[in-house]
């Protein structure tokens, strides 16, 4: 058995709590931006996915901007119909469209209905997951992890960008 000395016994602690460090403080900031990443998809997805007792119908779209278009609204079922409801789209889409829509309770503002506004719903999600993955990729050194972290945040983006 080889006999350290005191001080090297303590450089080695100490160099063990700077590991520990590192590891639960990127673990806290990897933890911070899913976290983030899930509140902000949320916000969205939980009009589209839970839509019970929500207003649904489709947007006939008039006039397209740079990020969103506005139309008449059409209701399925018990819903009021609106003149002028905004939805936010991607340029991909075309005045005269009719696109499936799930209204905010207490806006005129839609929400692409269907598995394409899932997907869109849950594109911060999709960007948290990249950032995540170089984080843990980079600081906690676990590359298997990473790669399936950034497969999944690229699956949910490209996803997102086919289904629009």
């Amino acid at each position: 058995m080889v006999k350290r000395s005191r001080s090297r016994r303590v450089a080695e602690r100490a160099w063990g709590l700077v590991l520990l460090a590192r590891v639960l403080g990127l673990g806290a900031i990897t933890a911070l931006i899913l976290a983030s990443g899930v509140w902000a998809s949320w916000q969205t997805a939980q009009h589209v996915m839970l839509t019970k007792g929500r207003e649904r119908g489709t947007v006939t779209l008039a006039a397209c901007g740079d990020s969103s278009c506005t139309g008449p609204f059409m209701p399925e079922g018990a819903a009021t119909a609106r003149p002028k409801v905004t939805v936010s789209l991607p340029v991909r889409h075309k005045v005269g469209a009719h696109v499936p829509v799930v209204l905010k309770p207490g806006t005129d503002t839609g929400i692409r209905a269907g598995l394409g506004g899932v997907l869109f719903a849950w594109l911060p999600l999709g960007g948290a997951l990249l950032l995540a993955a170089v984080v843990v990729g980079g600081g906690l050194r676990m590359p298997r992890t990473a790669w399936t972290l950034a497969a999944a945040g690229a699956a949910l983006v490209g996803g997102a960008f086919l289904t629009l």
